[in-house]
């Protein structure tokens, strides 16, 4: 039995009548660290020792606004499903994202909180998560930096329940309205209630980041 599997007989019990009442953990103390406090470990060793946990990658896209005032007003070279003339969707790579939960759907990515573009997909409300594949490197890179038209010559149609961009050539792709936003450090976590989604059917590789580099 897979983990998809054990974890939807665990819900099928616990809905159950033979299951016994649940007791709620207690909550535990949180406090924040004070400014004067100086961090256990070092930005850098941090960096070092957390890049030894390979990721996939991710897109994250949203529909454009014609009253977002970021939107750059530019026309957009793509087949089919582009967005109205006067806006520009928004989307950005993303390698923190993970399944949240089975029931009900929900999936999470974190954003720093000084991006430009977690703005733009927070005022849509929706966004779609685009798995990427082995051979979609320089498509990462294209979305990892900050200022430029990342979907020039990108090819895309939309997401069928948010409109958001499905980029072309993905291993997966995650539709999803906005559920909630925590804080985390210098991050948010963004949860994102899955509303459709759909994979490929060939078999390609996923696209790795491992120690700063693709896999």
């Amino acid at each position: 039995m897979g983990h998809a599997e054990m974890a939807a007989a665990a819900v099928r019990y616990l809905r159950s009548a033979d299951a016994p009442p649940v007791q709620a953990l207690p909550r535990p103390a949180l406090r924040c660290v004070g400014e004067d406090e100086r961090a256990p470990v070092g930005q850098a060793d941090f960096r070092r020792v957390l890049g030894n946990f390979a990721t996939g990658v991710a897109v994250v896209t949203a529909p454009g606004s014609t009253d977002d005032p970021q939107a750059p007003v530019v026309p957009t070279a793509t087949p089919a499903a582009a967005p109205a003339p006067g806006s520009a969707p928004a989307g950005f790579a993303c390698q923190s994202f993970s399944a949240l939960s089975l029931d009900p759907p929900l999936v999470a990515f974190m954003v720093g909180r000084t991006s430009t573009t977690w703005p733009r997909i927070a005022r849509a409300g929706v966004f779609c998560v685009n798995v990427l594949s082995a051979g979609q490197g320089e498509l990462c890179r294209a979305f990892a930096v900050s200022g430029a038209d990342k979907f020039a010559g990108v090819t895309y149609d939309a997401a069928p329940v948010s409109g958001s961009p499905r980029l072309a050539g993905t291993l997966a792709w995650i539709d999803c309205t906005i559920h909630a936003v925590h804080t985390g450090g210098d991050h948010l976590i963004v949860v994102g209630r899955v509303d459709a989604l759909g994979a490929s059917d060939g078999d390609e590789a996923p696209l790795l980041f491992h120690k700063g580099r693709f896999l």
